[in-house]
């Protein structure tokens, strides 16, 4: 059984980072070393006094530390992980640019009135369990002992304990809205078209390979080979086999 450490440095390098900032930023707020308001994503002080670390350090707050703090640091851990070492293996790139792409997707997303949240951090990761859902749809989840139900509709029913524990809607349902947005452009239509609408752009790939992040990304075009995921119960469940595009120029 690894250490606690040998199990950080083991985790891939984008998930590991998010994680990390997610836990420091929460930790410094709750020590009241930062002020929630200074890093709340707020509008107007973003372009009357070009407050613009607010595009930012919005994504890093899940909430005080509490239980659902805890769970979506550890779906982080899980789902972030487990789509970066799977689906996106020897693809930091094209993970890093699912990231920005979800948090551009989501500060449009909370510019509507209807939707705007100070917090983006939860609708993030929910972003990535969404993805992940469709990802490997036929992994058998255990929900607190209570219900087994197949991972695609996860991110639904999640939702609906948030609800029923007097959570918001909004920032689960904006995750959801950005996940399946990203889905679409990158996976369901090029498999419906052969077209691909979101490829990721050549400074994200020059940013991982001048900063070394992760490993290099293959120069082939080929088919993802078969997946498949541990669940809870120890049981392996096939994964999704659709996803055949690179997202790389």
């Amino acid at each position: 059984m690894s250490s606690p450490a040998e199990y950080y440095k083991s985790l891939p390098p984008i998930s590991k980072a998010y994680g990390t900032l997610c836990l420091v930023f929460t930790t410094a707020c709750q020590l009241g070393l930062v002020d929630l308001p200074d890093i709340a994503l707020i509008y107007k002080p973003v372009f009357s006094r070009f407050q613009v670390w607010r595009l930012i350090t919005t994504f890093f707050f899940l909430g005080k530390f509490s239980i659902n703090f805890g769970i979506r640091l550890l779906m982080i851990a899980r789902y972030g992980v487990q789509l970066e070492k799977g689906p996106f293996e020897r693809r930091t790139a094209d993970f890093l640019w699912m990231m920005i792409f979800g948090a551009l997707s989501l500060l449009v997303l909370s510019a509507i009135p209807i939707f705007w949240t100070p917090f983006l951090g939860i609708s993030l990761v929910f972003m990535l369990l969404y993805v992940w859902s469709r990802e490997f749809p036929n992994a058998q989840i255990n929900i607190y002992g209570l219900v087994t139900l197949k991972a695609f509709y996860l991110p639904w029913a999640m939702l609906a304990l948030d609800v029923i524990f007097g959570a918001p809607l909004v920032p689960d349902l904006l995750g959801i809205i950005a996940g399946h947005l990203f889905y679409f452009l990158t996976v369901l239509h090029p498999l419906a078209t052969g077209n691909i609408l979101l490829r990721t752009p050549r400074w994200v790939n020059k940013l991982v390979a001048r900063w070394r992040i992760g490993a290099p990304t293959p120069m082939h075009n080929s088919a993802q080979p078969d997946r498949t995921t541990r669940v809870a119960d120890g049981t392996t469940s096939a994964a999704f086999r659709g996803r055949s595009y690179r997202l790389n120029d």
